[in-house]
């Protein structure tokens, strides 16, 4: 038995298209426990302070600003609550920075037992050029992965 699924979301119907094929797992019974992961990229804005020296002179300053990551808990949260309703256990988590390799990093650092993620089913120059999350994670995750190509992709030659 399977105590731990990662299951990366980008919050495209594409990558929904797995959430079948996680409930199926967890009704029969080959895992505990669903990790719902979405990947936002840090987002920097800035803000205006004065100088403590004189209230006069005004600049900016960088800062973090949380709109993304506030959105994709939002979305995780509406697919948690469809998954919970069928007594999925859920845990939400939503890392910055580059989606593969937050992936990799919370997959092995977290112990999850597989992960679960759709695939456009690109090949060639398609994929050299638009890159693949999925192929990244494939490539070089330590940890099984099940990659399901969504329905109405392109079939790679």
């Amino acid at each position: 038995m399977l105590k731990k699924i990662l299951v990366p979301l980008d919050g495209s119907k594409l990558a929904e298209c797995i959430l079948p094929y996680v409930e199926e797992l967890v009704e029969k019974h080959v895992a505990e426990e669903v990790v719902l992961l979405s990947v936002t990229e840090r987002v920097q804005g800035f803000r205006l302070i004065e100088d403590m020296g004189s209230p006069t002179e005004e600049r900016l300053a960088p800062e973090a600003v949380g709109k993304m990551e506030r959105q994709a808990l939002k979305y995780l949260d509406r697919i948690a609550k469809r998954l919970e309703g069928k007594g999925i256990k859920i845990t939400k988590e939503v890392p910055l920075g580059d989606p593969a390799r937050e992936i990799i990093i919370y997959a092995e650092v977290k112990g999850c037992d597989l992960i679960i993620m759709a695939s456009h089913g690109r090949g060639g120059p398609s994929r050299w050029l638009q890159g693949s999350v999925a192929d990244k994670v494939f490539k070089s995750v330590r940890v099984p992965v099940m990659m399901i190509r969504a329905p109405g992709c392109e079939v790679s030659k």
